[in-house]
């Protein structure tokens, strides 16, 4: 599969100037069809597609709308996303990625929930806070952050209460903070993704201590 072409993330007028949830309403008042793919959805994120497609692939680990099969799917797409922010390069997705096909009426309600959550967040983003925290090097070092939360969100724990959600909101403050240059919110996310490992480290001791109770 090639790579997106550049043009495909051009961005409508003053899109810049929209927040998250605006933009988020936007692409919900484009989705027309009965189901889009992931290189669909970045085509329409605008500008701020790359960011903001992070963002929005969290959405249905923070709501209990289920989309079957989309930790795997998303956070490597996550995944391969942030590593083209630290490389400053436009993302090569695999085709299994780029052309997954997602049914709108079960995204439309994660969208809708999702534009609820971030009028809320955007109250407290104040762009140019702490803004070492969101320009030069420290942005590679941001799309390692996310890199490494999207491999915790991909780990088959789904069935484990909070292992999607921790991971899932790492990505979208740090996503929401290097997008809105809030660095606040990117150091919410390392907080949350510091958290995450905190959470996933006491499972696996968990489990190994009653692997030891029974078959010790």
């Amino acid at each position: 599969m090639t790579s997106p072409d550049p043009d495909s993330f051009s961005a409508p007028p003053r899109s810049a100037d929209l927040s998250a949830s605006e933009v988020i309403a936007h692409l919900l008042a484009r989705m027309d069809k009965p189901s889009f793919s992931v290189r669909e959805l970045m085509a329409m994120m605008g500008d701020k597609g790359l960011l903001m497609l992070c963002a929005l692939m969290t959405l249905p680990f923070l709501f209990p709308v289920s989309i079957p099969g989309v930790s795997t799917v998303f956070g490597c797409a996550i995944l391969l996303i942030a590593l083209s922010i630290s490389l400053g390069r436009l993302p090569w997705l695999p085709g299994f990625i780029a052309d997954r096909q997602l049914d709108a009426a079960k995204l439309k309600p994660v969208l809708l929930r999702g534009i609820q959550f971030l009028r809320r967040l955007d109250r407290f983003l104040r762009p140019q806070r702490l803004r070492a925290l969101t320009g030069g090097v420290m942005n590679r070092l941001n799309g390692l952050a996310i890199m490494a939360s999207a491999v915790l969100l991909m780990l088959p724990l789904g069935l484990v209460p909070f292992s999607n959600t921790l991971p899932g909101v790492a990505i979208l403050l740090l996503a929401m903070g290097i997008s809105q240059r809030d660095g606040l919110l990117v150091l919410g996310g390392y907080l949350m993704m510091l958290l995450t490992v905190v959470y996933f480290a006491f499972l696996a001791w968990s489990a190994w201590a009653a692997g030891t109770h029974f078959f010790g």
